[in-house]
């Protein structure tokens, strides 16, 4: 009997090599796996539904929820996550020192709904008092001109938004102090231009304590099925929720090899050791069980930030086929 051909579109991530080589075939599926930048996918997939399955940005992916056809319904598998604080800049001469000196001031930002973006602004205003509506935000390409966002927004009139101008780009107005600050997912390109700096320079000590304190991973990426392909058969949801989860398995196997590296860092045991100390032996899950909490928080954060029209649960993300399994 033949199998499902199916698209996916997705990055060339570890965790999910092994569906891209073909060492893991979801059960009944025949997968078309196309290894794509996650810029490129998301417009793709936002703007055109181009792929059966797809990787997305979790900010776009709750904006959809609130389309006329809910276009998408995802599966609880988190191909990205990041911790953000790294990729905040200043510009010096802005007088910002700390994160409070933010306020008031011009925050340049590739696209307002991007996911890091949500996570940013939302730890920005939890851990360190920045209002989402006590700046303005700057947005357009980050080293080309030209970007626009990605799905329309209805926001509410408390928060500033201002596109560059059609030549500009974020990383050159940075260097140069027309935008007094920077986030997005990317490092620009002027990171270390004359008076150009991280705000948060011992980043990593940052966010561990963060993620000391809160639990929080922070989510980036869900995996979304086409609604049309999911309603047509409900049981591709669980039948790839399986596969994605099988290949990250194999990919944990392989931090605990030290007889040969398998990736070129010489240090990745120990790292490897030091993050299982910190965050456990399933240090980056699937699944609702143990995400609860960071995906809560990142709906509030896209409801406060008025993206999201209400608070979505969690268990408003994900096909119900995947939120339980049998047991013997």
């Amino acid at each position: 009997m033949a199998k499902l051909r199916l698209s996916l579109a997705c990055w060339d991530y570890d965790r999910t090599r092994a569906l891209a080589d073909g060492r893991v075939q979801p059960d009944g599926i025949e997968l078309i796996y196309q290894s794509l930048p996650v810029e490129e996918t998301f417009f793709r997939q936002a703007r055109h539904r181009e792929f059966d399955v797809a990787e997305m940005s979790l900010s776009s992916y709750c904006v959809s929820k609130f389309l006329p056809d809910d276009p998408f319904v995802a599966i609880p598998v988190f191909p990205s996550r990041a911790f953000r604080h790294s990729i905040v800049y200043v510009n010096e001469r802005s007088g910002i020192r700390e994160p409070k000196d933010l306020i008031g001031k011009r925050f340049g930002t590739p696209e307002y709904q991007l996911t890091a973006n949500v996570w940013i602004r939302g730890i920005l205003s939890d851990e360190y008092g920045v209002p989402v509506d006590s700046v303005t935000y700057v947005t357009g390409g980050e080293e080309t001109p030209g970007r626009p966002e990605k799905l329309k927004l209805e926001l509410p009139p408390s928060i500033r938004v201002t596109p560059i101008g059609a030549t500009q780009t974020l990383a050159a107005m940075l260097a140069s102090g027309e935008i007094d600050a920077f986030h997005g997912p990317r490092k620009p390109s002027t990171h270390d231009a004359p008076g150009v700096r991280r705000l948060f320079p011992d980043y990593v000590a940052d966010e561990k304590a963060y993620y000391a304190r809160t639990g929080i991973f922070p989510i980036m990426h869900v995996v979304v099925i086409r609604r049309d392909v999911y309603e047509r058969d409900h049981w591709v949801a669980m039948a790839l929720y399986k596969a994605f989860a099988e290949a990250q398995r194999r990919t944990y196997d392989d931090f605990r090899q030290t007889a040969a590296l398998k990736a070129m860092l010489p240090w990745a045991a120990a790292e490897a050791e030091a993050t299982r100390a910190l965050m456990g032996e399933d240090w980056w899950p699937y699944g609702l069980a143990g995400n609860e909490k960071t995906l809560a928080t990142f709906a509030r954060y896209s409801h406060e930030q008025g993206l999201s029209k209400r608070v979505l649960t969690p268990r408003d993300l994900f096909a119900p086929e995947t939120l339980e399994a049998f047991t013997i």
